[in-house]
């Protein structure tokens, strides 16, 4: 059972149920206490958006995704929340080059990441999730306090989380973080 959420644009949660991508790339919203992104749980529900994502805003293989996404976007004051995630690395980006070299790791732009890196201070959060799927799609009323821009959500009540599976798989789970231990801490290898 859970009952927190995380905002994220809806391409991103179709990349990641897809088992395309096993990162998320944070920077604090307005609502944000400071403007700062913080990790308030470790396993939540990714809560699929659509007033922010952008066609310019993604890779241009993910392109297709987008207008996927849009096609099957829920009515008006409706979410549905099937993928939920758990966090096993945070890491804290200082430097811009770092955040660009991983783009094979994600379906953001050049651009989108530039952009979170240097929004108010320099630097962007990567979180590493093991993503799962649940069975059953949850199918809520968006309230006025899920409305935002906010990175998490406290839902009504306490979702079920089984029966579901893993997205990824182990081995290309453990691919994706060597690739993150090698590019974000090199000298953990000298």
């Amino acid at each position: 059972m859970l009952q927190h959420a995380l905002k994220e644009w809806a391409v991103v949660c179709e990349v990641l149920a897809l088992g395309q991508q096993a990162i998320l790339l944070r920077k604090g919203g307005i609502a944000e206490s400071a403007g700062e992104f913080v990790v308030e749980q470790t396993r939540f529900w990714l809560y699929p958006t659509y007033v922010h994502q952008q066609h310019d805003g993604i890779a241009d293989d993910a392109k297709p995704l987008l207008a996927a996404v849009e096609t099957h976007k829920p009515p008006t004051g409706i979410v549905r929340l099937q993928l939920w995630a758990e966090v096993t690395g945070i890491y804290q980006i200082r430097d811009e080059l770092p955040a660009l070299l991983l783009s094979h790791l994600h379906c953001l732009s050049d651009d989108t990441v530039r952009k979170r890196y240097n929004y108010r201070e320099p630097g962007i959060n990567l979180l590493v999730v093991r993503v799962h799927r649940s069975q059953h799609v949850h199918e809520l009323t968006e309230t006025p306090a899920y409305a935002g821009c906010k990175s998490w959500v406290k839902l009504d009540r306490a979702l079920p989380t089984e029966p579901s599976t893993l997205v990824m798989g182990d081995d290309d789970y453990r691919i994706v973080n060597r690739q993150l231990d090698s590019l974000l801490n090199p000298t953990a290898y000298a």
